[in-house]
């Protein structure tokens, strides 16, 4: 699969997983560097929020965006993955209210498990994945092009559609 960068074609390395999939295993670090797996979200609905880089435009309103969207959904499971180091995870998220889960995945193995990698510039492509409560996905969105934002009320219907 490819996805464009201001028009530039990128291929996604390895195999993108698709709705009906079981879920792929990950684990990767959070802010205070405890290991996050998607299996301790077992029997919830979980919502990833995928972006390539915290401290770009285009993701910085994509974070935010869910995390306003995170406290209206209840019963629900933000987590945001982005291949940003800890540490620029958390200078953006200094002095605001983030109510999701920041999950760093620097060494990419997220990233490579759900085939999102972009070969030649080892940054995540953004997406969106609902997993219901069984871990299987019931949407995912690969944005065709890194520099817009993904359908954030598509992702919310099959949210609250997930449970």
């Amino acid at each position: 699969m490819e996805i464009t960068r201001k028009g530039t074609p990128h291929k996604l390395r390895g195999i993108q997983t698709k709705v009906g999939d079981k879920a792929p295993e990950f684990n990767i670090k959070n802010l205070v560097d405890e290991t996050v797996g998607l299996n301790e979200f077992s029997g919830k609905v979980v919502l990833i929020s995928v972006i390539p880089d915290i401290d770009t435009r285009v993701c910085a309103l994509q974070a935010k965006e869910f995390n306003k969207i995170a406290s209206e959904l209840e019963g629900v499971q933000l987590i945001t993955i982005s291949n940003n180091t800890k540490e620029e995870q958390a200078e953006w998220c200094a002095g605001k209210d983030i109510s999701m889960e920041m999950l760093h995945d620097s060494e990419l193995s997220f990233g490579n498990a759900y085939g999102l990698v972009m070969e030649d510039l080892d940054r995540l492509a953004r997406s969106v994945f609902v997993v219901n409560p069984r871990g299987e996905i019931t949407y995912q969105e690969i944005v065709p092009e890194m520099s817009s934002e993904p359908d954030y009320d598509k992702a919310i219907k099959a949210a609250r559609a997930a449970r």
